[in-house]
C-alpha cells in the first residue's frame, strides 16, 4: 500500500482470526470436562456438535474434516469411560457429528472460494491504485510532501477523491481534487483528471492553462463515451504552483475548498478573489482562471484537503474545526500530522471517517535551499 494511505487497522482483525481458530478446540475441550465432571444423567456430549460448526469459520477443509473427527473419537471416548456398550443412542450420535461435520466441511470449502476470490479482487484493486493513484515522495525539489489518503469504502482502496505532485522544469506542480458522488464512476472521473493532468503538467505554461485542458480532457472522455458516468460528473480541484528560486506559492481553485498556509503558530486560508467553476462545470459562465500568489518560504506549511475533512460532523452536527486544530499542531513533526488527522478525524466523526478524505500537507523546510 502506498505511503500515505490508511488502510484497516490489522491486529484486531488477526487476534479475531486466531479466537476463531481456537474456538472449536475451546468447545470440545469444555464439552468434554463438563460431561466428566457432572453426573452421567446430566450429558454435555451433545454439546460436541458445536466443534466443527465453529472450525468451519476459520478452519480448512481438512481442518474442519479433522476437528470432527476429534469430536466424534471424544464422544466414543466419553461412552467407554462411562461403561457404555455400543448402543443406538451412541449410533445416533456419532452420526450427527459425522453429518455436522460433512456440512461443516461443504461450508469451509465455500468460504475458502469465497476469500480467494477476494485476495484475488484485493491485488487487483493495488494494482489499479498504485497505476491511479501513484505513490507520492517523500520530498519533491526542495520541498516535503505528507499524504493522508482514505477511502469511504470499508475495503476500497480507490475513491472519488485524487492527489499528483510533479517536479517540472523550474517548478512543483499539485493537484488536489474531489470527484461529486462516489463508487465506479467517480473513480473513473478521477482517473480521466489524473490522466489530463500528467499529459499537460509538463508543457502547459501556467496554472490557467493547465485548468483548461483538465476541462477539456474530460470533454473529450464525455465526447469519445458519451454513456459514461464520468461525462455527467463534475469535480472540484486545487492546483499548486511552487518556482524555484522563490518563496512564493502560486494556486488556483476550481471550486475546492481553500488550503490553509500555516506559518509558525498562524494558520490562515488562502483567499481566492474569483474562484474558477469546478472542472466540467466551466461553461455554464465566462469567467477566467485567475490565480493567486502567496508567500511561502522556509518553515512555512501547506495543506490541502477535500470535504471530506473539513465536512465531518459530530453528533451536533457541528463541522470539523480543522483550522483550530492545525494552530494545536503548530509544533508537531510534519510527518506525524497525517496521522494525527485520521485518527482525530475517526474520533470526533458521528460515524467515523463515512467520505473520502485526502490530505497534502507540503512543507518548505527551513535551512538553504
Amino acid at each position: 500500500m502506498p505511503a500515505g494511505h490508511r488502510g484497516r487497522p490489522g491486529t484486531a482483525t488477526r487476534t479475531q482470526f486466531n479466537l476463531g481458530r481456537a474456538l472449536p478446540f475451546l468447545a470440545l475441550g469444555l464439552a468434554f470436562l463438563a460431561d466428566v465432571i457432572t453426573p452421567d444423567r446430566e450429558r454435555f456430549d451433545r454439546l460436541l456438535v458445536a466443534a466443527p460448526a465453529l472450525a468451519a469459520v476459520t478452519w480448512s477443509v481438512r481442518g474442519t474434516v479433522g476437528i470432527g473427527l476429534l469430536a466424534m473419537a471424544a464422544r466414543m471416548l466419553l461412552s467407554l469411560l462411562r461403561g457404555d456398550t455400543l448402543t443406538a443412542e451412541l449410533a445416533s450420535s456419532e452420526t450427527v457429528l459425522a453429518v455436522v461435520t460433512a456440512a461443516a466441511a461443504w461450508v469451509s470449502r465455500v468460504r475458502t472460494r469465497y476469500e480467494q476470490d477476494l485476495r484475488e479482487l484485493t491485488a487487483v484493486a493495488e494494482v489499479v491504485q498504485r497505476v491511479v493513484l501513484r505513490p507520492l515522495p517523500a520530498r519533491l525539489g526542495r520541498f516535503d510532501l505528507h499524504l493522508l489518503y482514505v477511502a469511504a469504502a470499508a475495503k476500497a482502496r480507490i475513491g472519488g477523491d485524487f492527489y499528483e505532485a510533479v517536479r517540472v522544469p523550474g517548478a512543483v506542480r499539485i493537484m488536489l481534487g474531489d470527484v461529486q458522488g462516489k463508487g465506479l464512476g467517480a473513480v473513473e472521473t478521477a482517473s480521466v483528471l489524473l490522466g489530463s493532468f500528467r499529459a499537460a503538467v509538463s508543457d502547459a505554461p501556467d496554472l490557467a492553462a493547465l485548468a483548461d485542458q483538465l476541462d477539456e480532457g474530460l470533454a473529450r472522455y464525455g465526447a469519445w463515451d458519451p454513456d459514461s458516468d464520468a461525462a455527467e460528473r463534475f469535480a472540484t480541484v486545487v492546483l499548486v504552483e511552487l518556482p524555484d528560486g522563490q518563496d512564493v506559492a502560486r494556486l488556483l481553485s476550481c471550486g475546492h475548498p481553500a488550503p490553509l498556509l500555516q506559518r509558525g503558530a498562524e494558520v490562515e486560508c488562502v483567499h481566492f478573489g474569483d474562484p474558477s467553476l469546478p472542472v466540467n462545470l466551466a461553461g455554464l459562465a465566462d469567467s477566467r482562471h485567475r490565480v493567486e500568489e502567496v508567500p511561502f518560504g522556509p518553515g512555512d506549511r501547506l495543506l490541502l484537503y477535500t470535504d471530506g475533512v473539513s465536512e465531518t460532523r459530530d453528533r451536533t452536527g457541528t463541522f470539523y474545526p480543522l483550522e483550530l486544530r492545525l494552530r494545536g499542531w503548530a509544533r508537531e513533526p510534519a510527518e506525524e500530522l497525517p496521522e494525527l488527522l485520521h485518527k482525530d478525524l475517526a474520533r470526533y466523526g458521528a460515524d467515523g471517517v463515512d467520505d473520502d478524505v485526502a490530505a497534502l500537507l507540503v512543507v518548505c523546510p527551513p535551512g538553504p535551499r
